[in-house]
């Protein structure tokens, strides 16, 4: 298996799995407890709140990862740029539209919703935080070190 040419790759995959394994524990807490909060209305309201912080979050990273496939391309910067930001809007726009169908449902239990969102945002922060503390990656990565000028030959200058 070759490596990854973006050193942040292997960070974002660690974290997007990381994070799946998160949200599956999630989606089971959080339904047990918003049945035993709210009954059949909690339960939903917290699984459809955990999924919607989960989908929301693996938006960014995963456009990341696509759009470093283009790496060493020439027009790699403006891609990358353009995917990020792809990404962004679409979760702004399916933000816009969940809460328009989210806000007028007889099953929804905005607390229990509510809360739900916030501890997967949380918990999704706790993953980035641990996998960042935990993932050993130069601090100058991605860059290429002159030839050694021991060996005759001084790299893109010559003095």
């Amino acid at each position: 298996m070759t490596t990854s040419p973006v050193s942040s790759n292997p960070v974002l995959r660690t974290t997007l799995v990381w994070s799946g394994a998160v949200t599956a524990g999630l989606v089971v807490l959080g339904g047990v407890i918003g049945f035993l909060v709210g009954g059949t209305e909690g339960m939903w309201s917290a699984l459809v709140g955990v999924l919607v912080a989960a989908v929301f979050l693996a938006i960014t990273g995963a456009s990341i990862l696509v759009a470093n496939r283009w790496y060493g391309d020439p027009l790699y910067v403006p891609l990358f740029f353009g995917i990020v930001l792809g990404g962004w809007i679409l979760k702004f726009v399916i933000f816009i539209i969940a809460l328009l169908i989210l806000r007028d449902q007889p099953w929804v239990n905005p607390t229990v919703f509510f809360v739900a969102l916030v501890v997967s945002v949380l918990a999704s922060l706790a993953v980035d935080v641990i996998v960042m503390l935990r993932m050993r990656i130069p601090h100058a990565s991605d860059v290429t070190l002159p030839t050694d000028p021991d060996a005759g030959d001084l790299g893109p200058r010559q003095v």
